[in-house]
């Protein structure tokens, strides 16, 4: 398969707490665990890692959680690591309250365009999730 926009994205991110993450991810917006993996007690150095796939099972795209068990990589998100998700119409309510139960805080966020044009939550681990009104499209 060439390089182009049907190429399979993985978006990866280290994780303090992946059973933290899973909640937020899946019980609060609804994403799928596609793939599961524990870290073996025995494994070498730089094989500890667990991780956690997790997306829409017809998206284009997942996002990958790591725990490295020996060498823990502390998740480092700044204000503008995004993921954002286009709603295309006003966001439910209940999809706040839901990824506020589920881990989430809803954040004012740094860029007022995400403000005007969306919600911002933080999950877990800190890194921003912005449900935008908008719609997108590549074409």
């Amino acid at each position: 398969m060439p390089v182009d926009g049907k190429a399979h994205v993985r978006i990866a991110r280290p994780s303090r707490d992946l059973a933290a993450a899973e909640r937020f991810w899946t019980g609060g917006l609804g994403l799928s665990v596609l793939y599961r993996h524990e870290a073996a007690p025995d494994a070498p150095p730089r094989e500890d890692h667990s991780l956690l796939m997790l997306g829409w099972p017809d998206a284009g795209w997942h996002l990958e959680l790591v725990v490295l068990e020996g060498e823990f990589i502390r998740p480092a998100p700044t204000v503008e690591d995004l993921l954002v998700v286009y709603v295309a119409e006003e966001v439910p309510q209940e999809l706040v309250d839901r990824l506020e139960a589920h881990g989430g805080r809803r954040v004012e966020a740094h860029n007022p365009y995400w403000d005007r044009w969306g919600v911002t939550i933080e999950d877990p681990d800190g890194y921003r999730l912005v449900l935008s009104t908008r719609d997108w499209s590549n074409a």
